[in-house]
């Protein structure tokens, strides 16, 4: 177990990276390099791929394996890369873990395994036995709206003396989950505890938290390592106008329909600005022209010169 005094590894705004692509295993490799140095310019604290904007579950392996690659050369150690492992099978998640630490990557971020849905006992035994094999540090994800299963307090309490373990993020948006998620850091205060809804970053501070994984830090990374800033320095002035264009970027994930809403929007708004494509993984489809608009519309308060008639 850590010395009392020690400090969580990542704090800070993470963004989790959208992946660009092209075609249904096509990498938009132009648009990802054009993304990572986008995000890095905008001061984020490190960067988590294959995660569930990035859409990860919908990619195949071999891609997934190009994108650490490409994404941990590029990066080049200038920020930490963490890279979800979440699978359905063991062996994926440790072939991913392998490829992630092969590529330079500092971390793998693990969920619960979707579809079948696993028991808190069950879910126990299969994080310790991936810790056994794991070559590199490994953060917890929960995010059962999509998994359908919570990492229960009591379980991360009991996973908290496997050392691999270094942190959790939280997707939930329960601040009361989160809160005792933050108390554990009693028992790991080496923990990261990040937060995944990005309009509740204040509030995971304010808890005590380490920090946010913004899906919005793909499109306005700048506004979000401000408002970490802001909250470090206590300049609520600065914070609460910070906060106020946050709560406005919100307006992006109301368009459309469906969990794939917010990917799509993130996506529809980085292909606006010329950062990457916004092609999405199958069975999903990229916005069409009327939310397409919608889109540009609320991004005109951020990029002035943004073009409303573009298709």
């Amino acid at each position: 177990m850590p010395p009392s005094d020690a400090c969580p590894r990542y704090r800070g705004v993470i963004p989790p990276l959208v992946t660009p692509l092209r075609g249904r295993d096509e990498l938009d490799k132009d648009g990802l390099t054009r993304l990572v140095e986008h995000v890095i310019a905008g001061g984020v604290h490190g960067l988590f791929i294959l995660g569930t904007t990035g859409e990860a579950p919908s990619l195949g392996y071999r891609l997934r394996r190009e994108l650490i690659d490409r994404v941990c050369q590029q990066v080049g150690g200038r920020v930490p890369v963490l890279v979800g492992i979440t699978d359905t099978a063991f062996v994926e998640s440790l072939r991913i873990a392998n490829a992630a630490e092969s590529a330079g990557a500092d971390a793998v971020v693990l969920s619960t395994p979707y579809y079948f849905p696993a028991g808190q006992t069950e879910l126990i035994g299969y994080v310790e036995h991936l810790c056994e094999l794991l070559p590199l540090p490994l953060v917890l994800y929960n995010m059962p709206s999509l998994t359908k299963v919570w990492f229960d307090i009591e379980t991360i309490e009991r996973l908290a003396r496997l050392e691999r373990i270094i942190g959790v993020k939280d997707s939930s948006g329960d601040l009361d989950y989160y809160s005792r998620l933050v108390g554990l850091k009693s028992l790991r205060p080496d923990w990261s505890i990040m937060i995944g809804p990005e309009a509740l970053l204040a509030d995971s501070l304010s808890l005590g938290g380490d920090g946010g994984v913004s899906g919005g830090a793909n499109l306005l990374p700048r506004l979000f390592v401000e408002r970490f800033e802001a909250f470090g320095r206590g300049d609520t002035t600065r914070g609460d106008s910070l906060q106020s264009q946050i709560v406005s970027l919100q307006r992006i994930y109301e368009i459309g329909k469906y969990a794939s809403r917010h990917i799509k929007a993130t996506k529809c708004g980085l292909s606006l600005v010329g950062i990457c494509d916004d092609f999405m993984a199958e069975p999903f489809h990229r916005f069409r022209h009327p939310e397409r608009r919608e889109v540009a519309r609320i991004l005109a308060d951020f990029f002035p010169d943004l073009n409303l008639d573009q298709d």
